[in-house]
């Protein structure tokens, strides 16, 4: 390490002594949502965000005009790895929605200055949630067949369609949307991409349930929604190439094969003995699970591997390429395959809904093996990804529908 960096780490160290709440220590992301009965852990919540995002930190590498801190990858992994030894978490891409994984980074590229200054300081405080107005109910994996239409009304676009799928919509403040601006070209050289705020009229939310028993999708309606010419991100009309950076955006944010529940972060190898048995050697006794287990952990092995490769061939490049998308499907295979051992694992455990029969953990896993189905078709299904590396990492001809 450098001399730099080890005074850095040293700096980090104090200024975490100073700052994080002992409360929060190991707490993970639960007191940033308020829990009830514990005011003061929700008040130390509060205090945290704030003062990561003064520091800039909950961005770490964003710049320092926008409320970013301004620092080098290197600087942010070394803040990342003394948040974790003293049980600290960053809350704020969860609390910006959309924000820091996707919207944010897309308006460091394609925005103006005055959009830059408007919508990122926002953003990396936490206190202003985005969601994404991307797919239709006739267009998900063709996002290009889009119909919300948005109309020049001279200083303002008024937009009317509909969206689904759109993540906390119904808790965000503002959206990015793909619009269509013109119908009288091919479908991907007459969108547009719009930045509005959701708390006005002609914006209409609904939650959908899902099977998980969560509800963390919706379905967006915009009647005569505004926005203001100026939230036009990129170029009138070639909103497809903003949206396209921004998917890979996405793409790699979900490229870390956590695990689908939060309550299973153990060993699934400790789970499938105290659920299985062990011989007297420790070795699991059945023979097949353990096959089976053993070729996961060299899959996730593998993966976080390539990651490291992939991460260490960019050497410090922020710029993301299709690469993601080796990423994206490599981590939905991790950590479906994950769920679907630690169900069988726990035999009849692994089917309970509620009751007391059933542990939380046991419960919170069942859960997370269903929302986990839906990791291979967000951010751009499996099949759409291996168009993906087909087309642009392998070279392959292109035999997708055009348009």
């Amino acid at each position: 390490m450098s001399e730099a960096l080890d005074q850095f780490r040293h700096d980090v160290r104090d200024w975490l002594a100073q700052n994080f709440p002992k409360s929060l220590a190991g707490r993970g992301i639960e007191p940033f949502g308020g829990v009830e009965g514990e005011a003061t852990i929700a008040e130390d919540a509060s205090l945290w965000r704030d003062r990561l995002g003064d520091k800039g930190w909950g961005t770490p590498t964003w710049p320092a005009v926008y409320g970013g801190g301004g620092l080098s990858a290197g600087e942010a992994a070394v803040l990342s790895d003394e948040m974790h030894q003293v049980g600290a978490i960053n809350p704020i891409p969860l609390l910006a929605g959309m924000g820091v994984t996707m919207v944010g980074p897309t308006i460091l590229e394609y925005g103006t200055e005055e959009q830059k200054k408007k919508h990122l300081p926002g953003i990396c405080s936490g206190k202003v949630r985005w969601c994404l107005g991307l797919s239709e109910p006739n267009a998900g994996s063709d996002l290009a067949s889009l119909q919300t239409k948005a109309e020049d009304n001279g200083d303002r676009w008024v937009i009317n369609g509909q969206k689904i799928w759109t993540s906390g919509a119904d808790i965000s403040q503002w959206c990015g949307a793909l619009v269509r601006t013109d119908s009288s070209v091919a479908k991907r050289d007459g969108i547009s991409f719009l930045l509005l705020p959701m708390d006005q009229p002609g914006v209409e939310t609904r939650p959908i349930k899902l099977i998980a028993g969560a509800s963390p999708f919706c379905e967006t309606f915009f009647n005569d929604a505004e926005a203001e010419k100026t939230d036009l991100l990129g170029k009138h009309n070639d909103g497809w190439s903003v949206v396209k950076r921004l998917l890979q955006h996405e793409r790699a944010s979900q490229t870390g094969a956590r695990p689908t529940s939060n309550k299973s972060a153990q060993p699934i190898q400790a789970l499938a003995k105290a659920y299985c048995g062990a011989e007297p050697d420790g070795t699991l006794s059945d023979k097949d699970l353990r096959s089976r287990i053993v070729d996961h952990l060299m899959h996730t092995k593998a993966h976080g591997l390539t990651i490291a490769r992939i991460s260490a061939e960019a050497k410090g490049n922020p710029e993301v390429s299709a690469a993601a998308s080796i990423l994206k499907n490599s981590a939905t295979r991790v950590s479906q395959d994950r769920a679907e051992l630690l169900l069988e694992v726990m035999g009849h455990q692994g089917i309970g809904w509620d009751g007391e029969a059933f542990s939380e953990d046991e419960l919170e896993n069942v859960r997370g093996w269903l929302s986990g189905k839906a990791i291979s078709i967000y951010g751009g299904s499996f099949e759409i990804q291996n168009n993906i590396i087909a087309k642009n990492i392998l070279g392959l001809p292109e035999t997708t529908q055009k348009g």
